[in-house]
């Protein structure tokens, strides 16, 4: 479930080592060159197979209906199982009554001046059939930070509002209301299936003062307990009893969570004692709240929490996508940047949990419905409490992590491997951005400011790949003298064996360009998954770009372009230009006439990256530009500080002294010698 992200850090890793290969490749012959294609081309018919064999949409379909069924059919054995139970019951009681009074008397049905009344209260929903009709009013509670409404009907939550956010196109940030929420409780009484989203509940305030009200507001440190009573047995004369279902929410003006505990009081003789479970269902429609609409999208799943293992989440690209769990600590309806998260104090036994999209648009920036069916064990007892809490906030870092849930691992930082990458962002990259977000600097500034400190970090490893490739570089005339030595294919190995001399007697390790690129590629993959995922940037601006979380459009086209988009971003734009300049530049500066194959993917990289990021955040293109130009600068530097003569000149005095071979020169003759060859 994890692959879509390792699948993004392989992107970038394979973009850094396509250049890695190029750089080093213009100085092998060609027949090492058409190795390296041949092994790319390997790659790309794996890939190939990979999506030709991939399911159908109808064998997904098909797959989808199996498991549709087979979920039923288990669903109605276990009604069947309760219905044969039930009269077993009522069986042994007939029997237990007829051996204790075996007369016609006692068995014949007896008329009843209560029947009539006893029918009317146990109709279609037995004992609850006086709470099926009602109003369905809504009760408010309003803290510093977000607006619940509590609905009669089903005694859920039926709106949330975060007040400190706001949507794209500034409208108030509504997680989800009545339409798009469906919130119930199944439980078993009198051998049926009751859900309470058809029930009508009774607002309870444990503050007296504050029965009657229909919407309060609290502040500051404040805090308020709430709840949604469900009452059996009730009617026109008799409004409340001492035998109910509570809904209970605790509730704190500063916090985004809230402790939630469904509590049955004194329900033995209303819920079936054959009853060994209940089934809490959530499903939400979730509603766009980013510009993109398509990045929010791949951005939005179910995320959960085993018990005794990592959090996972359902694949973001899949449409649907179902699955059953046990022993679940948590489920989150994330979004891009909100989560709707509900919580056990200890854990739910099993989770069915399901993503699904909708080929019918229900409203307006409709992304996903969301579905899970979380079941509670049950036990007939006076009182029966099951203790839970609800998150309702922003994907913010430091706001999750204080709860010491993992709730913060839903922000995508790279938490899965390689876990170097979540590490950087959790130690360095977020302690450094936060401390400078404190400063009040515009968060353009903050980023070129974060530029300067990495680069600042990593200059020792450029000024080694710089050096690295300035020895390469004052070496290529001779390496041109051996190639017009052999130019010949079938001298391709004695050509590389000369090379490979060359390089052990002036004391250079070909691969010693290559380390220094593959230590910071961490460092520049963490800020890849850093950006996208931090809600600070959130409709905050720079220059032109009016939301740095998301692309800056210069120019809407009013159509799709494929694989490029509907718009142009600037930054994105700026990024590729500087990327194309910084290769022209490194290739003339090696002085290499590199094979028209391979100038071509050096080239033709860029460009498809312009497609990749023209939908993303526009701080991250924004970072790279910034990355380049700095780049651009380190290079003219150590250009005018770097003696290339004094470098040539100490080599030739290291071709004088006795070669030492390295592990990886010794590597190289041993399968030069299997294949037949040996080194002069």
């Amino acid at each position: 479930m994890n692959r879509l992200r390792i699948h993004r850090d392989y992107v970038q890793y394979f973009n850094y080592l396509c250049t890695l290969i190029i750089r080093n490749a213009i100085y092998m012959n060609k027949g090492t060159i058409n190795t390296i294609l041949g092994i790319v081309i390997i790659f790309g018919i794996l890939i190939g197979y990979s999506l030709l064999t991939a399911p159908s949409k109808e064998e997904i379909l098909k797959k989808r209906k199996q498991e549709d069924s087979a979920f039923i059919a288990q669903k109605q054995n276990f009604i069947n199982d309760s219905i044969k139970a039930a009269l077993n019951k009522n069986a042994a009681l007939v029997k237990d009554s007829a051996s204790k009074s075996p007369t016609k008397e006692s068995i014949a049905p007896k008329k009843d001046s209560t029947a009539k009344d006893s029918t009317n209260i146990n109709g279609t929903f037995g004992k609850f059939s006086a709470s099926v009709k009602g109003e369905n009013k809504h009760t408010v509670i309003e803290t510093d930070l977000i607006k619940i409404k509590f609905a009669a009907k089903g005694g859920g939550i039926s709106y949330v509002e975060l007040k400190k956010y706001k949507t794209f196109d500034k409208k108030p940030l509504i997680l989800f209301n009545t339409d798009s929420s469906n919130y119930n409780l199944t439980f078993q009484s009198d051998y049926k299936f009751m859900n309470t989203s058809g029930l009508f509940f009774s607002p309870y305030f444990y503050n007296q003062s504050l029965q009657g009200k229909d919407s309060v507001a609290i502040s500051g440190k404040d805090s308020i307990q709430f709840a949604m009573r469900l009452y059996p047995n009730v009617n026109d004369s008799v409004k409340h009893t001492d035998n109910y279902i509570e809904f209970l929410y605790s509730i704190n003006s500063d916090n985004y969570m809230m402790h939630f505990t469904v509590n049955f009081v004194k329900m033995q003789q209303i819920v079936d004692a054959n009853s060994t479970y209940l089934a809490f269902d959530w499903k939400l429609d979730l509603r766009q709240q980013e510009k993109s609409h398509k990045n929010e999208l791949l951005n939005t799943t179910v995320y959960f929490k085993p018990s005794a293992d990592d959090v996972d989440f359902l694949k973001e690209s899949k449409d649907d996508k179902k699955v059953k769990l046990p022993n679940i600590k948590w489920v989150s309806f994330k979004q891009q940047f909100f989560t709707s998260t509900l919580i056990s104090n200890t854990s739910f036994s099993t989770a069915n949990i399901e993503t699904a999209t909708s080929k019918d648009t229900l409203f307006p920036g409709y992304l996903k419905t969301l579905t899970t069916s979380l079941t509670l064990p049950f036990s007939n007892s006076d009182k029966l409490s099951y203790p839970m809490a609800f998150y309702f906030g922003p994907n913010h870092y430091k706001t999750m992590r204080k709860y010491n849930l993992d709730l913060e691992r839903q922000i995508p930082l790279g938490w899965s491997s390689p876990y170097i990458l979540g590490w950087i962002n959790r130690w360095a990259v977020i302690p450094v951005f936060n401390l400078l977000s404190k400063t009040g600097m515009n968060y353009g500034i903050i980023i070129l400011i974060l530029t300067l400190i990495l680069k600042i970090i990593l200059l020792p490893i450029a000024y080694k790949t710089y050096m690295s490739s300035a020895r390469m570089r004052v070496l290529k005339p001779e390496v041109d003298e051996i190639g017009a030595k052999f130019p010949k294919k079938e001298d391709a190995m004695k050509k590389q064996q000369a090379t490979m001399a060359l390089y052990k007697k002036a004391g250079i390790n070909p691969m010693a360009g290559c380390i220094p690129m593959l230590l910071q590629m961490p460092i520049l993959i963490a800020l890849y998954r850093f950006f996208p995922a931090s809600i600070e940037l959130r409709q905050e601006s720079f220059l032109w770009a009016t939301d740095l979380s998301s692309y800056d459009s210069i120019y809407n086209f009013g159509f799709n372009i494929p694989f490029y988009g509907d718009h142009i971003s600037l930054f994105t734009l700026l990024m590729t230009v500087s990327t194309i300049i910084y290769t022209k530049l490194n290739n003339q500066m090696m002085g290499t006439n590199s094979q028209p194959g391979m100038k071509f993917v050096m080239y033709a990289m860029p460009v498809m990256f312009l497609g990749f990021f023209n939908d993303f955040a526009s701080a991250l293109s924004y970072y790279y530009l910034l990355a380049n130009l700095i780049t651009f600068l380190q290079m003219w530097l150590f250009r005018k500080f770097v003696n290339e003569d004094k470098i040539h000149a100490r080599i030739q005095e290291n071709r004088k002294k006795p070669a030492k071979n390295s592990g990886f020169q010794k590597r190289l003759e041993e399968m030069a010698k299997k294949r037949g060859y040996s080194q002069k």
